[in-house]
């Protein structure tokens, strides 16, 4: 780990699904640190138990157990409201797939989260359009995703996952569609709002260019961690 600031904490976590009469094991007792503005590459193999703990990491779901901890705030115990605020202030999800609305242009893709959240339209669109400059988007602002490119839909979600200030990025196979080179732009634009927004990145992969040039890679192995170790950074 980086000398950062802590600002993550995961104890103990434990995530059982059931399924009839049996008891599916995903997570098993999982401890984990996250620093402040480090970029952490999550890797394993299929079913190990990344996108759970991502889920678990963002508040989409609720461990059977443990506690995940921002700054010594336990949301797992937060209520639905309070929990719902944290979401939409705290953190930024991008998924493998960007689920960006077809009918929207990028901008309206991007400010909409803004105006969720209760920010005026017209500073919801302002902030969009700083961060679609930003991710190097400034002439596609009133394109529609099916007149962007893979990449430049990926870059939409990035600046959406961004539109709210949000400490940490949860990033589930951001590249996992995309060609060598695509991806390659996509890795450097997060380094880049890291560098420049301050952002931590929690970002669950199976690209090997993508972990070794993190700050950290762990891997997951049956829902335990089996490895940490430093990247390149």
């Amino acid at each position: 780990m980086s000398d950062r600031a802590a600002f993550i904490d995961v104890e103990n976590l434990v995530k059982t699904f059931v399924d009839g009469d049996d008891r599916i094991a995903v997570l098993q007792g999982l401890t984990l640190s996250i620093a402040r503005g480090e970029v952490l590459a999550i890797v394993g193999e299929s079913g190990a138990g990344k996108s759970t703990l991502l889920h678990l990491l963002g508040g989409l779901d609720t461990p059977t157990s443990g506690s995940v901890r921002f700054e010594g705030r336990d949301i797992t115990s937060l209520g639905t409201a309070e929990l719902d605020l944290f979401r939409s202030e705290e953190v930024g999800f991008v998924f493998q797939f960007h689920h960006l609305m077809v009918e929207f242009t990028a901008l309206e893709n991007v400010a909409i989260g803004g105006m969720v959240a209760g920010a005026p339209r017209a500073a919801a669109e302002a902030r969009a359009r700083e961060l679609l400059v930003n991710v190097g988007l400034e002439a596609r602002l009133t394109h529609r995703p099916p007149k962007l490119s893979g990449g430049e839909r990926q870059r939409v979600a990035l600046a959406r996952a961004l539109v709210n200030d949000p400490r940490v990025v949860l990033a589930d196979e951001p590249t996992g569609n995309l060609d060598r080179k695509t991806s390659e732009a996509v890795h450097d634009l997060i380094w880049d709002l890291r560098e420049r927004l301050g952002q931590t990145f929690v970002i669950v992969t199976h690209n090997a260019g993508l972990a070794q040039r993190s700050d950290r890679t762990v891997e997951l192995v049956d829902g335990r961690i089996a490895a940490a170790v430093s990247g390149a950074v």
